[in-house]
């Protein structure tokens, strides 16, 4: 499985919904602007994370989009599982395949499917601002 842009745009948006938003709605502008990523696309995006429960929508002037959970309890899978689906690195469905009891390539993709989930899993969205934030401060001195 290769993840593809909205998974990037999805981490790069939250970790900046993350940092701006104290309880504050962020807009898809700003965020667009920040990051600079296409806010049409963002707006698909948001509607997969909005789905998926990630984030909530504030209407009005001052409207925009608050996350639903605090930043160490998202991690890097949750929003990747919510824009991209069920991380498989293969499109091998053993359950569903007829050969899947005998299949000799179902260890592997169990293994590597286990360990994508898990490195994902590793990150949380506050140990990704803190990343971004310490790189911000490095790159400007």
């Amino acid at each position: 499985m290769q993840l593809t842009t909205k998974s990037e745009y999805a981490l790069l948006a939250l970790i900046e919904l993350a940092e701006r938003s104290d309880g504050v709605p962020v807009s898809l502008k700003r965020i667009a602007q920040e990051r600079s990523l296409p806010e049409p696309f963002l707006e698909q995006v948001f509607t997969a994370l909005k789905g998926a429960g990630i984030v909530r929508a504030v209407r009005g002037a001052r409207g925009g989009y608050l996350l639903t959970r605090p930043p160490d309890e998202l991690t890097a899978l949750d929003v990747v599982e919510a824009v991209e689906g069920p991380v498989r690195p293969t499109t091998c469905d053993a359950p569903a395949c007829p050969s899947s009891g005998v299949c000799p390539a179902v260890p592997v993709w169990d293994r590597v499917t286990a360990a994508m989930r898990e490195a994902l899993a590793s990150f949380t969205l506050s140990e990704l601002v803190a990343h971004d934030c310490a790189h911000r401060v490095h790159t400007k001195g």
